[in-house]
Parts: structure tokens; C-alpha cells; sequence
């Protein structure tokens, strides 16, 4: 199955870079089509059913196409995918053309992981007890107010 998606996904790929289509309206707009096949029975049996002609097939994704305004480069591609009785591997092809086009275009998927959510807890402990503490610049002395005293959590001191 990856070969087959990648094989179609690069074809498509190479269609939106060379004809100037944008990436990301190709991409919505089979992901669109997937929905609907997803969503309608009727139409999955009728796209993938041998006995009915690919003229009819076709025939209704024009009628669907002219409706939604596809482009007729994201059009060809699923009446191909239809022709050639491969509309079930539509999902996967569009995961693939988007990794392809991501590739062409430069873009790499990240993963972003910050500490600062986790050092919250610790910062706002910290924050209660020395928020009711004040400094005496004349004397160098920090000043404990009695709620930071009675807040503050036990000194680990060891004899």
C-alpha cells in the first residue's frame, strides 16, 4: 500500500508545483472529496464497484467537482484513482502527498516540548513564600512576614 501512495503521491506533487497550484487548497480539497466518500456510502459502492462503467464513475465525480469547484488537477487524480480501482487508497495517498509536498517545499514536522509548564508548580511554591517576604537594603536582612512563615515548607537542615 505505501508504494502505491507514494507512486500516486509524487505524480501529484510534481502536477501542483508545476502547474503553480497551491499546496494547501490541493490538499483540502482531497481531503474534501475523502470525506465525502467516507461520509457516503452510496458513493464508496458506486466508486468501487467493477460492473458499474468508469464513464458513469466519472460522470458523477464531474458532476461533484463542478458542484465544489474542485480543480481539474485534483479531479484527475481521484477520476485516475477511480479508473484504475484504487479510490480506496485515497486516505492514504493524500497523507503521503502531503509528506511529499512538505519535502519538496522544505518543510519538516516538529515536535515542540517545553519545561516551562513543567517548572510552573515548582515557581509558584517558590512564589508564596518569598511574594510575603520583604528586603531591608540598610541591614541586608530578608524580612519574613508570619503567613510566609507559616506557608513556607520545612527546611531540610541537617546537623
Amino acid at each position: 500500500m505505501a508504494s502505491v501512495a507514494s507512486i500516486y503521491a509524487r505524480a501529484f506533487a510534481d502536477v501542483v508545483l508545476s502547474d503553480h497550484l497551491a499546496p494547501d487548497r490541493s490538499l483540502a480539497e482531497l481531503r474534501a472529496i475523502a470525506s465525502l466518500l467516507a461520509e457516503s456510502s452510496e458513493l464508496r459502492r458506486v466508486w468501487e464497484n467493477p460492473a458499474i462503467p468508469a464513464e458513469q464513475k466519472r460522470s458523477l465525480l464531474d458532476v461533484i467537482a463542478q458542484r465544489d469547484e474542485i480543480p481539474k488537477q485534483v479531479r484527475n487524480l481521484v477520476a485516475i484513482l477511480i479508473d484504475h480501482r484504487r479510490i480506496h487508497f485515497l486516505e492514504p495517498i493524500i497523507r503521503q502527498v502531503e509528506k511529499e509536498l512538505d519535502a519538496r517545499l522544505g518543510f519538516a514536522e516538529a515536535e515542540i516540548t517545553s519545561a516551562q509548564a513543567k517548572l510552573l508548580p515548582a515557581t509558584n511554591r517558590i512564589n508564596n513564600v518569598l511574594l510575603p517576604c520583604s528586603w531591608n537594603r540598610q541591614t541586608d536582612a530578608i524580612a519574613v512576614s508570619q503567613e510566609a512563615a507559616v506557608s513556607a515548607p520545612p527546611s531540610s537542615t541537617s546537623a
